[in-house]
């Protein structure tokens, strides 16, 4: 029981810290987490308190945001894991050559993450992507890229348990996102368009480890007058380009 115990409480300290995370300078409030979390405020507020006092949460006023020892932890598995340097090169022409908003996202376990994010100069822009946001595969234009190269079989299996329409509404129902998946597959590139936010849209290209596995994605974010069917093949091209050009880059980082 002692082991069932401390099991769950790993899980719900992890989903914690990512969903605070996933909110960037924003924070989150703990009624706020109890709600997204499905548990009860009491324990929301001791496992918070716990946190803050480890230096890996810091509360301001009523909101939560992420603590001086994620960073230092980020900072010391950095060698490891980071591919920030190889990647933020390639964001930054892609907003450059675009004028929208650019990001480099990675995929973790059912999810992808936000990694990088950069500005082009077109003056309007989106804020519904940021670094450290988090979406589910299926939701957004880089998890649907991700997603979209994944294997029928785990694809199948994915959305039979992700139940996407639950959160995300009607639009991400399991045969709409099977849709837009073969549409990703036809083209080399995802479009939401305005899934999330209305008005808001994204397109996303999958970028790939040595063994062919969709482990990141590309995308750029914008206003939806800029996001029109004549100019999508063009984003489309820049993005499927910069991906294939990130995934070389990648796998020789790796080697």
């Amino acid at each position: 029981m002692a082991d069932i115990h401390g099991t769950q409480v790993v899980r719900r300290v992890g989903a914690i810290l990512r969903a605070v995370g996933s909110r960037g300078r924003d924070g989150i409030s703990a009624a706020e987490l109890a709600l997204e979390l499905d548990l009860s405020r009491s324990t929301v507020h001791r496992l918070l308190a716990s946190l803050a006092v480890e230096g890996l949460l810091d509360r301001e006023g009523s909101r939560w945001r992420t603590g001086p020892e994620l960073h230092l932890l980020g900072a010391a598995s950095s060698p490891r894991y980071n591919v920030r340097d190889a990647a933020l090169p390639i964001v930054r022409e892609l907003a450059d050559l675009t004028g929208e908003s650019a990001f480099f996202s990675a995929r973790r376990g059912t999810e992808s993450v936000c990694l990088i994010r950069e500005d082009g100069g077109f003056p309007i822009r989106s804020f519904v992507l940021h670094e450290g946001m988090r979406f589910p595969l299926g939701v957004a234009s880089a998890g649907l890229a991700i997603l979209s190269f994944e294997s029928d079989d785990w694809i199948d299996e994915y959305l039979q348990s992700a139940a996407l329409e639950t959160r995300w509404g009607a639009s991400h129902d399991s045969s709409l996102v099977r849709a837009r998946i073969g549409q990703t597959r036809e083209t080399g590139y995802a479009v939401n368009p305005g899934l999330i936010v209305e008005g808001s849209w994204g397109m996303g290209a999958a970028v790939f480890d040595g063994g062919g596995e969709p482990l990141w994605a590309l995308s750029l974010n914008g206003v939806e007058s800029r996001f029109r069917p004549e100019r999508q093949e063009e984003l489309g091209r820049l993005l499927v380009e910069h991906a294939h050009a990130l995934s070389r880059e990648l796998v020789n980082w790796h080697s």
